[in-house]
């Protein structure tokens, strides 16, 4: 993965994307001192069978401030998109731009939008919409004939400054490699989803978030000559 960078800004659908692989690559960076935002497109309200959307989207908003904060992130930013429902299209990719004009990063993180997840797994609509969408946004941020009503004003300027979109995925071109305090974040960051955690599954969250991120890490590192780190497809700009 390029080191090269100050900037980044994680783009995803729902609490928890980042948590399930990604963290630890973002707790390195922010370990380095690199600056990241993450931009949500939903709060996650439809993610718990057995709470309302209306009790579940604040609980879950919460958990992914407290889960950012593990990792050093700070800013913590959502789109209000209907969790479940989000639809690829232009309100989708001006939404997406409007935030990467704004924030003017010099990486885009986003989540796997293939159809499938390793053992043919359907991926979410979600996950396929905001990935694409955010390939898409990326090259509208930087042609100024795209979305102008955002630059009337001067609040915002066209951003053409993103080098790569790095997608977390499986069959990664590249790789981050992590340490054990990157390892020991991530698994803390993922525990913090402890309402979605418990519904999910009846395993204690500390657990579980253990069991999840050592598996993810140690497969990429059965690649690697045992050195535990998250795989990425790069995007050149």
């Amino acid at each position: 993965m390029p080191q090269d960078w100050d900037r980044a800004l994680a783009i995803v659908a729902h609490p928890d994307d980042l948590e399930y692989g990604a963290a630890a690559a973002l707790a390195h960076w922010v370990r380095a001192g690199k600056e990241i935002t993450y931009l949500l497109a939903t709060r996650g309200e439809a993610g718990i069978d057995t709470m309302a959307p209306a009790e579940a989207a604040p609980v879950r908003e919460a958990e992914q401030r407290a889960s950012a904060a593990v990792v050093g992130v700070r800013d913590v930013e959502f789109l209000d998109y209907r969790d479940g429902v989000i639809e690829y299209g232009v309100p989708l990719r001006r939404d997406l731009a409007a935030a990467i004009r704004r924030h003017r990063p010099e990486l885009v993180i986003t989540l796997n939008h293939e159809d499938t997840w390793p053992g043919g797994y359907w991926n979410t609509p979600d996950h396929k919409a905001v990935g694409r969408a955010t390939l898409d946004a990326v090259a509208d941020a930087g042609n100024r004939w795209i979305f102008p009503e955002q630059l009337a004003d001067g609040t915002l300027e066209r951003w053409d400054g993103v080098r790569w979109v790095a997608v977390a995925a499986p069959g990664g071109t590249h790789i981050q490699e992590v340490d054990e305090p990157d390892v020991e974040l991530a698994v803390a960051s993922l525990a913090e989803h402890r309402a979605y955690l418990t519904a999910l599954s009846d395993e204690d969250p500390d657990a579980y978030a253990r069991r999840f991120i050592t598996s993810i890490l140690d497969g990429v590192a059965e690649h690697t000559g045992g050195r535990r780190a998250v795989g990425f497809r790069l995007h050149p700009c």
